[in-house]
């Protein structure tokens, strides 16, 4: 995962990273309140060794020396009952030794005779009084008890008080800017562990590099979400300067330079499951290569869910069943949409037998009668995972575009679509990516912002909308019969 991945991660995240956020502060701050203040006082002690009577350099430092080793076993007695118990008395605590002991703390600075003695309590003078009688009580048991050789013998070391504690002003817990950090830290930890492993358990689509992970095929196009696509889902004809008319334009220009033999080309647009955006992506497609002049069929041969005659406006009682079955020609049921370059042959009634139908010889040599005619012969299929008719359209066509939807197509099944078309050999133009948030999409190509005209330039064709054409509702192309002119 690189840089803009993980940022991509966290923006889609965010709400799970602010939530731990939140509540990692929340926590700490809890804590910290409901923690009772604790005060530290502390106190130092020198630790000396006593010269039998010469005071010659040699017995200096053998003195010192034995002062910082015995500093060592000085620390560990602190906490013994030989010194607190005196404290206890003294002070009247209620509590035992060995509870007093986990109030204090004995420590030394290496190769040092200083012992400092620390004690922690929730009342600032008692912690500074234990600190004080802790250590007195030390210096006593260690001259009149451990370092005597006999009662009445002066002792080996002396232990002399160089600081007293004095009572603290303000409390050494809890940290508050510490444990602020610390909640902040762990919140925020927290919080990109859960949005990578949301990430990591999410299986959607959700960015252009997923798609190129999943398919290692070129990004044809990103399409723009569009909520209005579906009252008017010809975009590219009925708000031609719109983000995602733009986009489908850009789409047009790659598909035009996959072709790089320039003869007729049968694309087929198929998804790996219902509702990705197939269908639409290819009315546009199609709308958008015949105002560059291409002479352009958009055929529909998605018997099971049939969209294309809805999405364009025309009769689609009749149209490919009925060519398959040998009902009709071509010629009676293509209908020429806009203006001449573009022609509309609808799915027809359904068959009982969608998938022997479009893999018969029939199919076959529909195709390759309209890519005498045409420039581009886009075949609108049903998705890959549901049926075998789009596997089967893929063995006679030219190349496929796989679309997907942002957040919606799941990589798996689109791995196993992209592994059926492997299978038969069929080839996979590249990917489409619908239904992305425009803030997704790293600048548009027309640069225009989504408030730009919905219901500008109704221009295409002959008429004004596409309803009101001047050919009429999917005009026959009687025509057709001169079609290779």
């Amino acid at each position: 995962m690189d840089l803009q991945e993980f940022l991509g991660m966290l923006l889609k995240h965010w709400v799970t990273v602010a939530l731990c956020l939140v509540a990692g502060i929340g926590l700490a701050l809890g804590i910290t309140t409901l923690t009772t203040p604790q005060y530290q006082a502390s106190a130092s002690l020198f630790v000396s060794a006593r010269s039998p009577g010469s005071e010659s350099t040699s017995d200096i430092v053998q003195g010192s020396n034995y002062a910082r080793q015995a500093v060592l076993s000085y620390i560990q007695v602190v906490n013994t009952e030989i010194v607190l118990d005196s404290v206890v008395q003294q002070l009247g605590l209620t509590m035992t030794s060995s509870q007093l002991a986990g109030h204090i703390k004995a420590a030394s600075p290496t190769n040092t005779q200083i012992i400092t003695i620390t004690a922690t309590d929730a009342a600032p003078s008692l912690a500074a009084d234990i600190a004080n009688t802790t250590a007195e009580s030390l210096s006593t048991a260690v001259m009149n008890q451990m370092e005597k050789s006999s009662p009445d013998a002066p002792s080996l070391v002396k232990v002399t008080m160089i600081q007293r504690a004095t009572v603290p002003g303000k409390p050494s817990s809890p940290n508050y800017l510490l444990n602020l950090a610390v909640g902040l830290v762990a919140g925020l930890a927290l919080g990109v562990g859960l949005a990578w492993l949301r990430s990591v358990l999410d299986t959607r689509i959700s960015s252009t590099a997923d798609l190129r992970n999943v398919t290692g095929a070129p990004l044809l196009g990103t399409i723009p979400f569009d909520s209005a696509a579906s009252t008017r889902p010809l975009v590219v004809h009925e708000d031609p300067h719109s983000p995602p008319a733009e986009e489908y334009r850009g789409l047009r220009t790659n598909i035009i330079f996959t072709n790089v033999g320039g003869k007729g080309q049968c694309v087929l647009i198929s998804s790996s499951s219902p509702g990705e955006g197939k269908s639409t992506t290819a009315a546009n497609l199609a709308i958008a290569l015949s105002d560059s002049g291409r002479r352009v069929v958009l055929v529909d041969c998605d018997f099971r869910r049939p969209s294309i005659a809805h999405y364009m406006r025309i009769e689609g009682g009749a149209g490919l069943s009925d060519i398959l079955v040998g009902r009709v020609q071509p010629v009676d049921v293509l209908q020429r949409w806009g203006n001449d370059n573009f022609y509309v042959l609808p799915a027809g009634r359904t068959p009982p037998n969608p998938s022997e139908l479009l893999g018969s010889a029939l199919m076959q040599d529909l195709i390759g009668f309209l890519l005498k005619s045409f420039d581009y012969v886009l075949v609108d299929s049903p998705p890959l995972l549901v049926a075998t008719d789009a596997t089967v359209l893929s063995r006679i066509s030219d190349g496929v575009v796989l679309v997907a939807a942002y957040d919606t197509t799941r990589r798996h099944a689109l791995a196993a679509s992209v592994n059926t078309l492997n299978m038969v050999g069929s080839r996979l133009l590249g990917t489409v990516l619908t239904k992305v948030p425009p803030k997704k999409i790293g600048g548009y190509r027309s640069g225009y912002g989504y408030g730009y005209g919905y219901g500008y330039g109704y221009g295409y064709g002959t008429s004004s909308r596409p309803d009101e054409r001047s050919d009429g509702r999917g005009a026959r192309a009687g025509a057709m019969a001169g079609a290779d002119d």
